[in-house]
Parts: C-alpha cells; sequence; structure tokens
C-alpha cells in the first residue's frame, strides 16, 4: 500500500515544491505545522477586519456628511474623499491577494495555506456594497485562519455570523415577524443564511433537514447583524421571541440571545451528517474527484467521534494510503497553480507584491481571471468548483500556457535551466515528454513555461 512521500506531500497537501524549502517528512511533521505562531500571516500580513471595519466607518461617516451637504462645496469634498477610499480599499485587495501569493511561495507550513484557501471556499462570502465588496481577505483573516486546527463548530460559528456573511446573505435585514420591530416597522424573514448554513456549510445537500428546520433556523438568527461601529452585534428587538424546532430540537426562548444561535451551530457541527458532507468535501478537494470510499469513511468517522475536532480529521485524511496514490491527482486551480509556479521558481514576493497597479492586474489578477478564478468575486455561496472539468477549459489551459510562457521571466528576472528546473518542480514526476521539451526548448523561457503548463505540473 502506499506510503506517506515528501514530494507527493508538498504537491498534493502543499504548495509545491521548492527549492529553498524542504518538504516535511512525515504527517506527524505536517500535522504539526497547524500548530503555534502563524509565521507566513506574520511575515505578509492582512489587514484584520477589525482594523477594516474602521474604513467603513470613516466612509459611512463621508456618506452622511453628503447627503446632509447636498448643493454645497462640501458635499463634493466628502464625495472625493469617498472616491479616495474606494480606491484605496482597491487597491489594499490586490495587495492581500499578493500577500497570499507570498505566503504560498514562502511558507514552510503550506498545508496551513491550503487548508485556510479551502475552508476560506467553503465558507464563502463578500460583502455586497462599498467597502464592504473588498472585505474578503480581512474576514478569512479574521474568522477562518485562527480556527484551521481546532474544533469545526468554533470555525462554524466564527465564519458564519461574521459581518461579511452576514452581509452576504442577507441576515442584516432579517427579521421576526413577530419581534418588536417587525411590529412596529415590518420586515422580513430571510432565509439565505439559515439554507447555506445547513446546504453548504454543515449537513449538505439532501441532509437530514427539511423545510420547517430551515425556516426555524432562519428564525432563530433573526437579531444577528453587523454594526460597523462595533461590528458583530445582536438585537434583541429584531429576534423572534420563543423557542425554535431545529432537527428536533428546541432552542431561544423569550428573550432571545446570541449563544442560542451559537448553540444550534454547535449542535450542527456536531451532527454525524455534517462529518459525513465534511470528510467528503476533504477528500473530493485534497485527493480525487471521486475518492475512495473508505478514505472519505476514515475522515468522517475521525470528526464525528472526536467531536468535531478539524486536527483529527486531518490527521485520519493523511494516515489512509489512499491519500499517498501516487497516480496524478486533481488538477490545480488557478490560484494554486500560480503559487505553486512561484514558490518552485523561488520568486521573492517583493518582485509582485508591491507591483503598480496596473502590472499587478496585468501579470497575477487578470490572468487568475482568464484561467477561470476572478479572486474573491464569488459567483455563488457554493465556492469555487472542485471538478477537474471546470479547469480544464480551451480558454483556461490557453491562459496558462500564456502565463507560464511570459510572465514568470518578468518577475524572476534570470530563469533556472530548464533541465534543473524540471527537477526543481517536478522531482520524480516528470514524464519522458515534458523531459524532451525541457531539453529542446529554444530558450529558458520557453523550457520553464512548457514545464509548468505540462499536467505533471498542472495536477497534484
Amino acid at each position: 500500500m502506499p506510503a506517506f512521500d515528501p514530494t507527493l506531500a508538498e504537491i498534493r497537501f502543499g504548495c509545491g515544491l521548492s527549492p529553498n524549502i524542504a518538504p516535511a517528512q512525515s504527517v506527524a511533521a505536517m500535522l504539526a505545522t497547524l500548530q503555534g505562531p502563524d509565521l507566513a500571516a506574520a511575515r505578509h500580513p492582512i489587514e484584520p477586519f477589525d482594523t477594516f471595519r474602521a474604513r467603513i466607518v470613516r466612509y459611512n461617516e463621508q456618506g452622511r456628511l453628503r447627503r446632509d451637504l447636498r448643493g454645497t462645496a462640501a458635499e463634493k469634498t466628502a464625495l472625493k474623499a469617498m472616491r479616495v477610499m474606494n480606491k484605496q480599499a482597491r487597491q489594499a485587495q490586490m495587495t492581500w491577494l499578493g500577500q497570499s501569493l507570498a505566503r504560498c511561495v514562502t511558507t514552510q507550513a503550506p498545508f496551513r495555506e491550503r487548508l485556510s484557501a479551502f475552508w476560506a471556499d467553503h465558507f464563502t462570502a463578500q460583502g455586497k456594497a462599498a467597502l464592504m465588496r473588498r472585505a474578503v481577505s480581512p474576514y478569512v483573516e479574521e474568522a477562518i485562519r485562527p480556527h484551521l486546527s481546532g474544533r469545526f463548530e468554533d470555525l462554524l460559528i466564527a465564519a458564519v455570523t461574521h459581518p461579511v456573511m452576514v452581509s452576504y446573505l442577507d441576515q442584516r435585514g432579517s427579521v421576526g415577524p413577530n419581534s418588536p420591530r417587525g411590529k412596529k416597522a415590518g420586515g422580513g424573514l430571510n432565509e439565505n443564511l439559515a439554507r447555506e448554513i445547513m446546504e453548504l456549510h454543515t449537513l449538505g445537500v439532501g441532509g437530514p433537514y427539511t423545510q420547517g428546520d430551515v425556516r426555524a433556523l432562519a428564525e432563530l438568527l433573526t437579531g444577528l447583524t453587523f454594526n460597523p461601529q462595533v461590528g458583530r452585534v445582536f438585537r434583541k428587538d429584531s429576534a423572534e421571541p420563543g423557542p425554535e424546532t431545529v432537527l428536533g430540537k428546541d432552542y431561544g426562548g423569550d428573550p432571545a440571545k446570541l449563544s442560542d444561535i451559537e448553540s444550534a451551530l454547535r449542535d450542527l457541527a456536531r451532527h454525524p451528517a455534517t462529518a459525513r458532507h465534511l470528510a467528503r468535501k476533504l477528500a473530493v478537494h485534497f485527493v480525487a474527484d471521486t475518492p475512495d470510499p473508505a478514505l472519505v469513511q476514515e475522515i468522517e468517522t475521525a470528526l464525528r467521534d472526536s467531536g468535531s475536532d478539524l486536527s483529527a480529521g486531518y490527521a485520519a485524511m493523511l494516515a489512509h494510503p489512499a491519500a499517498w496514490n501516487a497516480a496524478p491527482g486533481n488538477v490545480k486551480r488557478p490560484f494554486e497553480f500560480m503559487a505553486s509556479a512561484l514558490r518552485a521558481l523561488a520568486i521573492p514576493p517583493e518582485s509582485f507584491v508591491p507591483l503598480k497597479e496596473k502590472q499587478f492586474r496585468d501579470y497575477i489578477q487578470y490572468p487568475l481571471h482568464l484561467m477561470g478564478h476572478s479572486w474573491e468575486r464569488p459567483v455563488g455561496p457554493d465556492g469555487l468548483s472542485e471538478d477537474d472539468s471546470a479547469w480544464i477549459t480551451p480558454q483556461g489551459l490557453a491562459a496558462r500556457l500564456q502565463w507560464a510562457l511570459a510572465v514568470p521571466q518578468i518577475l524572476a528576472g534570470t530563469l533556472p535551466d530548464p533541465r534543473e528546473f524540471l527537477i526543481t518542480a517536478l522531482a520524480g514526476r516528470a514524464t519522458p515528454a515534458v523531459q524532451f521539451a525541457a531539453q529542446a526548448a529554444e530558450s529558458r523561457a520557453d523550457g520553464v513555461g512548457l514545464i509548468l503548463a505540462s499536467p505533471a505540473f498542472q495536477r497534484s
């Protein structure tokens, strides 16, 4: 049966091989990198949401001035200030994309970076208006990264009650029909957040819940909202009074409390159907579109029996022989492809993080879009597709090849000899066709580009 392989560990569960960073030598070493300080985040910082929230406060202040001072010179001053803030937030978002790539390129804990991206996708969210549209990276920094190796229930609560998720799934306007606010000012119940919690975040499509459970959870969630001045808040006057029955268990009462919501979320996180749903998602994402059922079962059992301990689930996945099948695995998604290419070339972050906006858009952001990934602009709450067919498209492959042939030499300056790079990037996974292409290339740029665009590099 296949055993642990350091090279495969870096390619399948990490950010790719690097000429400067040695692979982990055991499953225990991989899991150990999830503990202790988050060094990659410290070296390549992304603004936490609490700091970003201050941007929203300042923006809203200018918006109020603009409304209150219509027809005056002060209105134009406020409008100009708002435009400047929008531009600053847009530029900051680009920088955070660069920092996310830099983390993957330089980290000695690559499994942490992959898990961060996985859970950020599982809990896909984007603010809907003004500056909040730029808040995805700060949301991930605050709600996702601190909980990667803890209990899923803590990750679930942090993500689905976060202001960005509240904004994305229209929870801010959800009011209990029988609440004081609902009786006085009207307003409707919104089921979006409740439905996605059950369908996407916990029990899964086809899980053991009914429309009645969705509505009951939606009523329990009323009162959960966001105030830019303080962050997440619970408005008792918007909360539906009385207990709610979700999956046969009563929660809440009169008065309603935020802790009632958290209790329901903890029970959903520990539900056997949630363990099954998460187990399959982990196996599909990291190992194969059609994973070995025994692998899924091992992860599911570990999550269920440990009370949603994510580290136990990761350990079960990495301990199973199916995880180390040497056959080519999933196609790298665009961000993973770009990050692993930069890592294999050991391109220093200072070559791409501080690029001017147009250059960064031309070399990084727009190529990702052409490959099929519009950074932090989700099509829907179900996140990026896990199907290889979503990424193996004529346009996507053409964009990968074009980027591989042109951009690395711009960012690196001097490229390695393709024959040496073949060993760095692929170790023993290079096929005869890739070896021939590397040796026959007319230039270093062509040779390196063909290696990066090869199926051997594209798959994990």
